[in-house]
């Protein structure tokens, strides 16, 4: 059996894995990711990068590859809710002032080639078959086979698993679960051409139904539709009609144009989410990132920011572990303890949207902050990740956004439970 030893080993190589090896491998670590894909390829995917994240793509040297694979800058948001309409965009969050959602064909080749570029071995059609573990428990490696190819025992001080929300390293290491929140929904979507001028909208309607729509590569626009998982029975009879029928009762007149103008250019993808989540980050010689560790209901679109987040602050730790600067125990408590941190305001906010239906205070608010320009920038400055929680949801900040809506006293609420 071959036997390779590395520092570390990343199983999954897309938007957690691909960033987490080009970061190690840019620290001077032998770095191996192995993937069960070939690149380019696609995934599921909601492939809206907030600014959050697209100041990540910058600072790593890759934001202007994404633009000239001609995926195009978005720069206006419509967000409905019923009758309120967030319309406009974030201000700029390091200094960019678009958001973009590129194909993951795009995206991940562009990822997994910055790995390589910059010394992190990438293998191909990967299939990992077991962890290697050690007599304490510990993960020393991973067991697995290129292609058709013999079983391989590899190696690592370190191994990360970047492989989705069912990952096998997840399971084989039993990292549990918690703060687990059951998944609202499912989601259908696929590419149309014949409706260029409609730009992003996110759309909520009165029946628990939801659609966006946002461009992406090669002149065609993603639209995506979300039902409460109660109806996705019905919704599997006749997909085609279910999905008209979620536009044409969200936005009447937005259903008349996708009937009228709109040519699918690809069959339609269904998205059957498993529930919102939280792992256990790490343990001896393993560590989680991206889904792997941490996975909630795509409606907010932060799925790909938060790997690159994540997989940035993993990378971090981790190599203070590696280099001898503080025990590695310590340094991935410090990544389990600042992702959940993190990411904790944004979990709230997805897994509350995902209910399509908001409590008296969120109505209250996002209604108040519909009727001015400044506070919808701002609402959408926290949505794109540029603007803390406080600057909104502080008594203070309540008070001026009902004064300034003209909202009465009898109607303002200041406390979400």
């Amino acid at each position: 059996m071959d036997l390779a030893l590395y520092d570390v080993i990343i199983v999954g190589a897309r938007c957690a894995g691909a960033p987490a090896a080009m970061l190690l491998a840019k620290h001077g670590h032998r770095v191996l990711v192995v993937d069960r894909a070939s690149f380019p390829s696609d995934t599921v995917s909601t492939h809206y990068i907030h600014q959050a994240g697209l100041g990540r793509l910058q600072e790593w040297g890759l934001l202007d590859e994404v633009v000239a694979a001609g995926t195009p800058a978005i720069r206006l948001m419509n967000y409905r809710h019923g009758d309120i309409a967030l319309t406009g965009f974030a201000d700029p969050i390091e200094g960019i002032d678009a958001v973009y959602c590129p194909r993951r064909t795009v995206l991940d080749e562009i990822l997994v080639n910055a790995a390589r570029r910059v010394g992190a071995e990438v293998v191909e059609q990967f299939t990992v078959t077991d962890l290697v573990f050690g007599e304490s428990g510990e993960v020393l490696g991973i067991r697995g086979r290129e292609g058709d190819g013999p079983v391989r025992e590899l190696r690592a001080r370190l191994v990360i698993g970047a492989d989705g929300a069912h990952s096998q390293v997840a399971k084989r290491v039993s990292a549990e679960l918690y703060n687990v929140r059951p998944a609202a929904g499912f989601i259908y979507y696929s590419y149309f051409a014949g409706i260029d001028d409609w730009g992003l909208h996110h759309r909520t309607g009165k029946n628990h139904s939801w659609f966006g729509s946002w461009p992406t590569n090669d002149g065609l626009t993603m639209v995506a539709t979300i039902c409460s998982r109660d109806q996705l029975k019905d919704f599997r009879q006749d997909p085609e009609t279910a999905f008209q029928a979620v536009i044409d009762d969200v936005a009447p007149a937005m259903g008349t144009q996708f009937r009228d103008a709109a040519r699918r250019a690809e069959p339609l993808r269904p998205m059957r989410y498993p529930d919102n989540y939280y792992r256990r980050a790490h343990g001896p010689g393993w560590a989680l990132v991206g889904d792997a560790g941490y996975h909630k209901d795509p409606i907010t679109g932060w799925g790909i920011t938060d790997a690159f987040l994540h997989a940035e602050l993993l990378a971090d730790k981790a190599h203070e572990g590696l280099s001898g600067e503080r025990a590695m125990a310590d340094a991935l408590d410090e990544y389990s303890k600042v992702r959940d941190e993190m990411s904790a305001g944004v979990y709230d906010f997805t897994t509350l949207m995902a209910e399509m239906e908001l409590p008296p205070f969120f109505d209250a608010v996002l209604s108040a902050i519909g009727t001015s320009q400044h506070w919808t920038t701002k609402m959408l400055g926290l949505i794109a990740g540029g603007v803390e929680d406080h600057e909104i949801f502080s008594p203070d900040a309540l008070e001026r956004i009902y004064e300034d809506a003209g909202v009465p006293e009898a109607q303002r609420i200041y406390d979400p439970s």
